[in-house]
C-alpha cells in the first residue's frame, strides 16, 4: 500500500514511528540551528564558479527517489528547488538509514560539492546531511512530470484556510506576496522621497468616521465604553494636519461589517495620506505617478486583468460625475429630484430600497450602469454633495457639486479622495444631514464626531486627502481577479465541525 493510499491517521502514526526511530538512534529531529551558505537558485546560477565547490543548503523535501545504495531528494528553499544526490559509500551505512527515514515534507541541510548529473541537473553531491525538522502530517500530493503538474492544491477555500500548505505546494503563490511587499515598499518610497510623515492612528476608536461603513464594535472593559475597530483613518489624520504636520499618511488595517466578494474583505488594508496647501487636482496627478512606480516595481505596464487588457501607461483620463450619468441614462441628472432619480433607477430595472436617499440612487446608478465600463484607469471628478460629507464644496459655485475624485480601473474602484473640507461650520451641517439619514435607516451614514469638528474650528489648512485600498492594487498589478489571492489569511466563515 502507497502512503497516498493509506488513511491520514495512519500515515500520520508511520511518521511518529520513523521519528521514535530517530530519536533512539541519538539523533534531535528538531535542532535549534543551521546555517545555510547559498540557497537553490543563487548555485544554479552561479553554477560555473560554483562546480566542484563545498556548499550548505537547506529546505523542504519535496521529491524523494530512495534506491538501495544512492537516492535522490529535492528540497525546496525561499528562492526554488534544488536537487541533491546521497550516497551510502559516502555518508556511511548508518547515516544512510537514517536518511530512508525521511519523508516528504521533512526539513533538510545538505552540505557538499557542486555537480551536474548524467541528466544534466545541477545538484548536490550530499557529504554531510542534517535532520531539520521531521514532519508527521503529510503534504497534499503534488506531483511533477516534464515541467507539468499533476494533482496540485488547487481547491480555494482548502488553500485560503490552509495557507501554510498554499505556499509550499503551489510555490507562484509566493510570488503574488512578495510583490505585494514591493508594491506597498514603492508607495513608502514614493511617499517619503516628497516630504510626507508615515504616522500611526487608533484602531480602536470611541466613534467611528471617515468613510460611510457599517462598523465592528466591542466593548472596553477598563473604559466600561463601546468601542469601534476603525473603518478609516481619515479623522485623525486630518488632526494631525490641523496640528501642523503638513504631509502625513498610514498604511494601516481597516475593518467594515459588510459582505465579501471578489473585491472586498472585511479586514483590509489602505492607504491613506493627506498633503496641506494641495487640492483634489494635485493628488490626481500625485496617485497617477505613484500607480506607476508602483506597477514599475514589479515590472507591469500593462496587464491582463480578468481578461481585461489594462494599460498603465497611458495618461489616466478625467470624467466628470454627471457626465458619464448622461451618456448612461440620456438624462441630466445634475439637479433632479429624488422622485425623478427613483424614476430613472426603475426605468433601468435597479432595484433601490424604499427609503433610499438621493444618494444612495445615484451611487446605484453609476455603480451599475457606468463603472463595469471604466476599463482603462479613468478618474471620476466632481461628485454630488449628497455622497460626500467630507468634501469641500467646488470652486465653479455649484452647490450639487464636491470636488472629489474615484480613480476606477477594469471596472474597479482604487482611489478616492477629496479636496477636503475645511469650513467648520458647512462640516457640522454635513454630519448632521448624515445623522438624519442614519436616523431614517442608513446603517452606513456618519456619526457626528463633536471632537473632530471642535478641531476643524481651531483651523484647519487647504487640504487634499487620498485613500487607496492596497490589496486591490496588488490584485491589480500581480493580475489576482479575487481579493482573497492578495491577503495571506482571508475572513472565512467557520468549516463545521
Amino acid at each position: 500500500m502507497t502512503e497516498e493510499h493509506k488513511s491520514l491517521q495512519q500515515i500520520i502514526e508511520f511518521r511518529i514511528e520513523k521519528l521514535q526511530k530517530l530519536r533512539e538512534a541519538g539523533i534531535n529531529p528538531y535542532p535549534y540551528h543551521y546555517e545555510p551558505t547559498h540557497k537553490s537558485e543563487s548555485i544554479k546560477g552561479d553554477y560555473p564558479n560554483l562546480e566542484g565547490k563545498i556548499v550548505r543548503v537547506a529546505g523542504r523535501i519535496m521529491a524523494l527517489r530512495k534506491m538501495g545504495k544512492a537516492s535522490f531528494a529535492q528540497i525546496m528553499d525561499s528562492e526554488g528547488k534544488i536537487q541533491f544526490f546521497i550516497r551510502k559509500d559516502d555518508v556511511g551505512e548508518e547515516t544512510y538509514n537514517h536518511f530512508k527515514l525521511l519523508d516528504i515534507g521533512d526539513y533538510v541541510g545538505v552540505e557538499g560539492y557542486v555537480f551536474t548529473t548524467k541528466t544534466g541537473e545541477i545538484s548536490v553531491h550530499t557529504d554531510v546531511f542534517t535532520i531539520l525538522a521531521k514532519s508527521i502530517r503529510p503534504l497534499p500530493i503534488v506531483k511533477e512530470k516534464d515541467g507539468k503538474t499533476f494533482d496540485a492544491f488547487a481547491d480555494k477555500e482548502q488553500r485560503y484556510r490552509n495557507r501554510h500548505l498554499d505556499l509550499v505546494v503551489n510555490p507562484e503563490v509566493r510570488k503574488t506576496f512578495v510583490n505585494r511587499a514591493k508594491i506597498i515598499k514603492s508607495i513608502r518610497n514614493y511617499l517619503d522621497g516628497r516630504g510626507f510623515l508615515e504616522v500611526e492612528t487608533p484602531v480602536l476608536q470611541p466613534l467611528y468616521g471617515g468613510a460611510n461603513a457599517r462598523p465592528f464594535t466591542t466593548h472596553y472593559h477598563a473604559l466600561g465604553q463601546t468601542f469601534y475597530l476603525r473603518i478609516a483613518d481619515e479623522l485623525y489624520l486630518k488632526r494631525l494636519i490641523i496640528g501642523g504636520m503638513d504631509r502625513v499618511y498610514e498604511i494601516s488595517k481597516d475593518f467594515r461589517n459588510e459582505g465579501m466578494d471578489r473585491n472586498h474583505n472585511p479586514e483590509f488594508t489602505m492607504l491613506e495620506f493627506y498633503w496641506a496647501y494641495s487640492d483634489y487636482e494635485d493628488n490626481m496627478d500625485l496617485v497617477e505617478k505613484m500607480f506607476r512606480q508602483a506597477a514599475e516595481s514589479v515590472s507591469v505596464q500593462k496587464t491582463n486583468w480578468g481578461g481585461m487588457e489594462i494599460d498603465l501607461s497611458q495618461p489616466f483620463q478625467k470624467r466628470p460625475f454627471f457626465e458619464l450619468l448622461k451618456d448612461a441614462t440620456t438624462h441630466d441628472l445634475g439637479n433632479a429630484s429624488e422622485d425623478e432619480i427613483r424614476s430613472i433607477c426603475a426605468e433601468h430595472e435597479i432595484e433601490v430600497e424604499n427609503n433610499a436617499n438621493y444618494g444612495q440612487m445615484l451611487d446605484e446608478l453609476m455603480s451599475k450602469l457606468v463603472e463595469p465600463k471604466l476599463i482603462q484607469p479613468t478618474f471620476i471628478i466632481d461628485y454630488p454633495k449628497a455622497t460626500s460629507p467630507l468634501a469641500k464644496a467646488h470652486r465653479n459655485g455649484d452647490p450639487q457639486l464636491v470636488e472629489r475624485f474615484e480613480l476606477f480601473i477594469g471596472g474597479a474602484e482604487f482611489a478616492n479622495a477629496f479636496t477636503e473640507l475645511n469650513d467648520p461650520i458647512d462640516q457640522r451641517q454635513r454630519l448632521e444631514a448624515q445623522a438624519a439619514l442614519k436616523e431614517r435607516g442608513d446603517e452606513e451614514a456618519q456619526p457626528v464626531d463633536e471632537n473632530f469638528i471642535q478641531a476643524v474650528e481651531c483651523g484647519m489648512p487647504p487640504t487634499g486627502g487620498v485613500g487607496i485600498g492596497i490589496d486591490r492594487l496588488t490584485m491589480l498589478l500581480t493580475g489576482n481577479r479575487w481579493i482573497k489571492d492578495v491577503i495571506l489569511f482571508p475572513a472565512m466563515r467557520s468549516e463545521d465541525p
